[in-house]
């Protein structure tokens, strides 16, 4: 078995259950796609059973490593959803993907449920689920713990639910990378709700490139009852997210980032810095609330730093100090990888 690609449109709804495991070919070469398994043009798709879908990734992951090489190549991942409505994936696993476990594109009213991402925290570029441009997805009651972030939003996203997600091992729940691509557009309405995050690089985050041409905006975002567990960066708006230097910090930011609520995160921090926010300073952040917040760094309250923001704050929460591990108050930018793939030619199909 090599890939297996599934296109519609079909004339009557599509249920399939898989109860087994289905393992890829091992070596990269031989998937012969972007996705192992690709389903696009879809109305009324269900994906059920206890069935695992492995990707056996381990020796794509040796050739993944974008902190070395940017021109990293797409090396099968598990499954490419594309342009497929009113639809629900519920209770498979994913595991060991050799790129991204899961890549939802253009999608409208599309959920996973239960839906489980397995691959070790060594894993390079192995997303759990990323959407770009789709509205109305659910990720819903889900366990991922991946080498990447758990989930990830590109651009486009629009009425997005992440809710009673575990995300451990990983980078976190990100939003962006944003602004890197010509003809990107905008976010709104997404919400964080009810997840655990446990040892992972970040929790939550918002992060755009400096110095591009990009004026999307992200707007009307919801980071509520949280929990962090030994989390590195807990909730990070980071707007000079440049990669292993793979930009140039000379202008701002052009993306306006605005209604952000930060309300009801508790738990341990990794670091001192359990809030970061880095706004840009040619458009900055506005309409963020801050509102009980109780996280702690070895023993004693995290602090909050806040560059060209002034966040409403109620509640207990840590008041905005200056940044000092530099003046601009970036946040970390150790990720391996840049701007997501969500901006390739099938968009426009």
């Amino acid at each position: 078995m090599t890939h297996v690609e599934v296109k519609g449109p079909c004339k009557a709804p599509i249920e399939i259950q898989v109860d087994g495991t289905i393992k890829a070919p091992p070596n990269p070469e031989d998937v012969g796609g972007e996705q192992w398994l690709r389903i696009g043009y879809v109305d009324h798709l269900t994906i059920s059973g206890e069935g695992v879908f492995d990707g056996q990734g381990a020796t794509a992951w040796k050739q993944n490593n974008c902190n070395k090489k940017f021109d990293c190549k797409l090396l099968g991942m598990n499954f490419g959803f594309n342009f497929i409505n009113n639809s629900i994936v519920r209770n498979i696993t994913s595991k060991d993907s050799k790129h991204f476990h899961v890549n939802v594109l253009g999608c409208n009213n599309f959920t996973f449920d239960g839906f489980k991402v397995s691959a070790p925290g060594d894993s390079h570029n192995t997303d759990g689920i990323h959407i770009g441009r789709s509205t109305d997805v659910n990720v819903l009651n889900t366990d991922i713990a991946t080498g990447d972030d758990c989930v990830s939003m590109g651009d486009g996203c629009k009425k997005i639910l992440v809710q009673n997600v575990n995300c451990g091992p990983g980078h976190g729940i990100s939003i962006g990378s944003l602004g890197k691509y010509k003809e990107e557009e905008s976010v709104e309405d997404i919400t964080v709700k009810g997840c655990t995050l446990k040892e992972t690089m970040n929790g939550v985050r918002i992060k755009t490139w400096p110095n591009t041409p990009s004026t999307i905006t992200v707007t009307d975002m919801k980071f509520e009852d949280l929990t962090m567990d030994k989390v590195s960066n807990p909730v990070i708006i980071d707007q000079e997210y440049c990669p292993w230097n793979q930009c140039t910090k000379e202008n701002p930011s052009k993306i306006k980032i605005s209604k952000v609520s930060i309300k009801g995160i508790k738990g341990t921090s990794g670091t001192k810095e359990g809030l970061v926010l880095a706004c840009s300073s040619g458009t900055p952040c506005e309409g963020v609330e801050i509102s009980d917040v109780s996280l702690t760094f070895n023993g004693a309250p995290a602090i909050a730093t806040c560059t060209n923001v002034k966040p409403t704050i109620t509640g207990k929460a840590p008041a905005c100090t200056a940044p000092t591990t530099d003046k601009k108050g970036s946040a970390p930018t150790t990720d391996k990888k840049g701007s997501a793939p969500t901006t390739d030619k099938k968009q426009k199909q």
